[in-house]
């Protein structure tokens, strides 16, 4: 049978937008295309093996032994590596190398436009390696066919990076895949074997499959393969043999990351269950982090046989950050991940692996601040989901969290709970808080100026996700947390000042704070005086047991219901504002002076007024009477 006839296909636009960030050198390191290339025919020969043993009857020539294999034709300028793994039908071939099925690349590839500075860690953490080879070479073939093809058929795909491919059938004997790179005049130093072998040594000595680069004698016309990598899988070492720099690279490996791992962990267990895990925390975030179909997990072995990347039940989801792989010698080798989710070691091995992150992550916060403080600046958004998901090790990780405060007078986030119990007054019951939009809306709130005042620390909560928390965060070493923005006896029993005037003082303040109620009527559900402000002469608070404003603007957000707020209303009877509205006499002016704190104080609480022209209005008619 002839060779069909090439259909010519475009690019999806992203693909086109890549090659194009390709081509204009992107990757400011070039070799870290054949580790791209090493890594997909790693992942292909892995894949292989998993299918031998779950399908078994579906596969054809399974005695060969894994192998990649490059090849240098200086005559034809061209490098190919060649891996007999799984290869590609017609369809994944157009899918695999055509399109990026990757969910969010449009919002990807807005950022690396962006992010001049980080594109290189971007373009890798998103994993099209393979278009990485459009650096190097002008054009790329490569040619495929899969395991489970019967006849003499297989694929060759081709493109010269410039927006469209070729495909068509051709005769292939060998499943497997092979890329050949015709190389840029200007990067024949990849034509270099000795070049290719320090390549392969630095970046892909770990992997578990041989590398094999052909040798040629031209004397004796014999060709040779020449093992370049250790080809053992780095985590089956004795960790005594193994050195920071190959933990790092096989790090770089798996993650497609150029920057290494903040740290990490390699553990061997034995006993009623038998497993290894080499667990690594990075030092960046992935793009998409926050992603709702972000991949996550840990690469999952089974008795040294790959199984599946992005296994998600290992770990709960707020530590999706975790990176690496475990090699499990308990689980069926045809585990499934529907079987995975609901498997007794699976969640065995969940409880133990988290144990471990949180008791490493715990360690580092006690013996290295500064390295500690770079995760929790990268990582503590997500941490602070695990109080609401992990109720089981919510101690410690109320023990990880970190804050800042009225004390710490920065905004990064660095006083962690123990030490804010260390420096509390002897008198303090309580921890105290407040949760706003931001740092500095928290930091100038009213309610927090008798702290200033009384030199009381307060947690000034302004992430996204801190009302929520708060709500999973009952108490720290029996130490209740109380808003400070809600009312609340042991803050009264505090800042309690003593009795100042007659009775007929008191007499006259009861008076005003009856006219007070009168005007404002059910809008409010008090009125009261208060001791908590110092230069401010009115503010509004939530009831201990109303929803607070913030988790109400949480709720508006989310399109949900509100609840209707009703504010209690503390006025400082010291403050010369407030001295100066006492003495009106006028029901009228005295109303109107009122309604204008009253709504000065729901805007101060809240940012924003139903009806802002009303409260202008006002204040523009107080400045001409």
């Amino acid at each position: 049978m002839n060779n069909e006839i090439k259909k010519k296909y475009t690019f999806q636009s992203e693909v086109k937008q890549l090659l194009h960030l390709m081509i204009h050198s992107l990757y400011s390191n070039k070799e870290i295309f054949l580790r791209e290339l090493i890594s997909n025919a790693s992942d292909a020969i892995e894949k292989l093996r998993f299918q031998i043993i779950s399908h078994p009857k579906q596969l054809i020539n399974q005695e060969s032994i894994s192998k990649i294999q490059i090849t240098i034709n200086k005559n034809e300028k061209t490098l190919s590596i060649y891996d007999n793994g799984i290869g590609m039908t017609y369809n994944e071939t157009i899918n695999n190398l055509g399109t990026i099925a990757q969910s969010g690349t449009k919002s990807f590839l807005k950022k690396i436009n962006q992010n001049n500075k980080e594109k290189n860690d971007l373009i890798g953490k998103f994993g099209v390696g393979f278009y990485s080879s459009f650096i190097i070479a002008k054009k790329v073939s490569v040619y495929t066919k899969h395991a489970q093809e019967s006849s003499d058929l297989g694929i060759l795909w081709e493109s010269e990076g410039k927006g469209d491919y070729t495909i068509q059938k051709i005769k292939l004997k060998e499943y497997g895949t092979k890329v050949v790179l015709y190389i840029k005049d200007t990067e024949e130093e990849f034509l270099e074997s000795w070049n290719i072998k320090n390549i392969v040594k630095k970046y892909s000595d770990h992997i578990s499959i041989p590398v094999e680069i052909e040798n040629y004698d031209e004397k004796n016309k014999v060709i040779s393969w020449e093992k370049i990598n250790q080809a053992q899988a780095i985590w089956t070492k004795n960790k005594k043999d193994i050195s920071k720099k190959s933990y790092q690279e096989f790090y770089k490996y798996i993650t497609h990351d150029t920057k290494n791992p903040l740290l990490w962990s390699h553990n061997k267990v034995e006993g009623n269950q038998e497993y290894t895990s080499l667990l690594y925390i990075p030092k960046k975030a992935t793009w998409d982090m926050w992603h709702r179909e972000n991949k996550h997990g840990l690469k999952l072995y089974v008795k040294h046989v790959y199984i599946m990347d992005d296994a998600v039940q290992f770990l709960p989801n707020y530590l999706r950050f975790v990176k690496g792989i475990i090699d499990s010698q308990d689980l069926p080798l045809n585990i499934s991940r529907e079987i995975l989710q609901d498997n007794k070691i699976t969640q065995s091995l969940r409880k133990s692996l988290t144990r471990r992150i949180l008791t490493i992550l715990n360690n580092l916060s006690e013996t290295d601040d500064i390295k500690y403080q770079k995760f929790w600046n990268t990582f503590g958004l997500v941490l602070k989901e695990g109080l609401a998901e992990d109720s089981i090790n919510q101690k410690q990780i109320s023990n990880l969290l970190r804050f800042t405060s009225l004390r710490t007078k920065k905004q990064e986030q660095t006083l962690s709970l123990k030490k804010y119990l260390k420096d509390m007054l002897k008198e303090q019951e309580k921890i105290y808080f407040i949760t706003a939009d931001s740092y500095n809306s928290a930091l100038n709130s009213p309610h927090l100026e008798i702290f200033q005042n009384k030199n009381i620390d307060v947690l000034l909560l302004s992430d996204r996700v801190d009302e929520w928390m708060m709500n999973y965060l009952p108490e720290y070493q029996g130490k209740k947390f109380q808003s400070v923005s809600k009312s609340d006896l042991s803050l009264e029993k505090l800042i309690k000042k003593e009795k100042i005037g007659t009775d007929k003082n008191e007499q006259k303040s009861n008076i005003f704070i009856e006219k007070i109620k009168n005007i404002l009527g059910n809008r409010v559900k008090d009125v009261r005086v208060t001791h908590r402000l110092i230069n401010t002469p009115v503010m509004v608070l939530t009831d201990s047991n109303d929803m607070s404003t913030q988790m109400a603007k949480l709720f508006s957000a989310a399109g949900q219901p509100v609840p209707e707020i009703k504010y209690l209303l503390e006025i400082n009877l010291t403050h010369p504002l407030i001295e100066k509205i006492k003495k009106i006499d006028n029901i009228e002016t005295l109303s109107m002076w009122i309604e204008m704190l009253f709504e000065q104080a729901i805007f101060a609480e809240k940012g924003t007024l139903e009806n802002p022209h009303t409260f202008i209005n006002r204040i523009n008619k107080l400045f001409l009477s």
